[in-house]
């Protein structure tokens, strides 16, 4: 399981022209899943993402998004996962695909909601327009298997 996770002044997601979410102050997590990827993926970047200390107090980056009382925004992402080392089309074969990858996303929000009462989401599958303005910016990559 893969996320790029973004420091936000905000975010929101519109389906169709219509904004279904949006955030304040938090973060945004862009969010993939691979085959393999089980419940022990969830719950070790749930606890990365939610305690990552990366808001600033006295010009260093020393508190968390549950220490900021911060909003957090998950969106599914599945071109996490393509792999461009050969030709010039991305391969998305590692990618989990419909009903699993679902399952699996919906599990991630269900753990997130259990420490963050109010989780926004994208829809899964849907085609979205995410709109981030980053702050910093700061950008982190964290993969549940370690694989960079």
């Amino acid at each position: 399981m893969r996320a790029v996770v973004q420091r936000v002044k905000s975010s929101k997601v519109e389906v169709d022209g219509k904004v279904i979410s949006e955030i304040g102050n938090g973060l945004n997590v862009l969010l993939g899943i691979c085959e393999g990827d089980t419940k022990d993926d969830i719950k070790y970047l749930k606890d990365k993402i939610l305690n990552l200390r990366i808001f600033d107090e006295d010009e260093k980056m020393n508190l968390s998004l549950l220490d900021v009382e911060g909003e957090l925004l998950v969106v599914s992402q599945f071109t996490l996962y393509g792999d461009c080392r050969k030709g010039r089309r991305p391969n998305f074969m590692r990618a989990l695909g419909g009903n699993q990858s679902e399952e699996l996303y919906l599990e991630f929000i269900r753990q997130c909601t259990e420490v963050i009462s109010d989780v926004k989401t994208g829809i899964f599958g849907e085609d979205m327009q995410v709109y981030i303005q980053n702050d910093g910016p700061v950008t982190l990559l964290i993969d549940s298997k370690k694989d960079f």
